[in-house]
C-alpha cells in the first residue's frame, strides 16, 4: 500500500489484514507493482522522479532508479524482466531492466501518460495518454531487420 502523504509503503499481512511493517521510499509514492515471482516491489515516486525497488524478503529498498518527470504509473511484463514506467511530465515511458535495475530505454508517447499495462503475452504495452485522450501501443518485441 503506497502512502503518498508520508513517503512510505505499508506491508500488509493478507491473512489478518494488519500492517506488518512500513518501508521508507521516495517522495510521493503513488503506484506499486510486484514481480511475478513476488521477490521485488517497484514503487513509482511521483515527486522524486524515481522508482524504489523493495526486496520482499527483507522489506528494504535495494535500489532507486531515476526515471522521467512525475512517474505516476508502472507495469511489470509477464516474465518479470522489465518494468514500464509512465512519466507524466516527460511524455515518455522508462523501461527498467529488473536484473540490473537500470533504465535501458525511453519511449516517447502521447501527452501526459497516466496508466500503463503490459499484455499477458508481453509483446505490447498500452499507455493511456490523459493529455490528448489517446492510447499509445508499444511493440516490445520489434522485428529484426533481415539482410538482403
Amino acid at each position: 500500500m503506497a502512502n503518498n502523504g508520508n513517503n512510505t509503503v505499508s506491508v500488509i499481512n493478507t491473512t489478518n489484514n494488519t500492517v506488518t511493517t512500513t518501508v521508507n521510499v521516495g517522495t510521493g509514492p503513488n503506484d506499486i507493482s510486484v514481480t511475478p515471482d513476488g521477490t521485488k516491489v517497484y514503487v513509482a515516486n511521483l515527486y522524486s522522479n524515481n522508482v524504489s525497488v523493495i526486496n520482499t524478503t527483507t522489506n528494504t529498498v535495494i535500489a532507486t532508479v531515476n526515471v522521467g518527470s512525475y512517474p505516476n504509473g508502472l507495469s511489470i511484463n509477464p516474465d518479470g524482466t522489465k518494468v514500464y514506467v509512465a512519466n507524466r511530465n516527460s511524455n515518455n515511458i522508462s523501461v527498467i531492466n529488473t536484473t540490473t535495475n537500470t533504465v535501458t530505454a525511453t519511449v516517447n508517447v502521447g501527452s501526459i501518460p497516466f496508466g500503463v499495462s503490459a499484455t499477458p503475452d508481453g509483446t505490447k504495452v498500452s499507455v493511456i495518454n490523459q493529455g490528448n485522450n489517446s492510447v499509445s501501443v508499444i511493440n516490445t518485441k520489434p522485428k529484426l531487420l533481415q539482410p538482403r
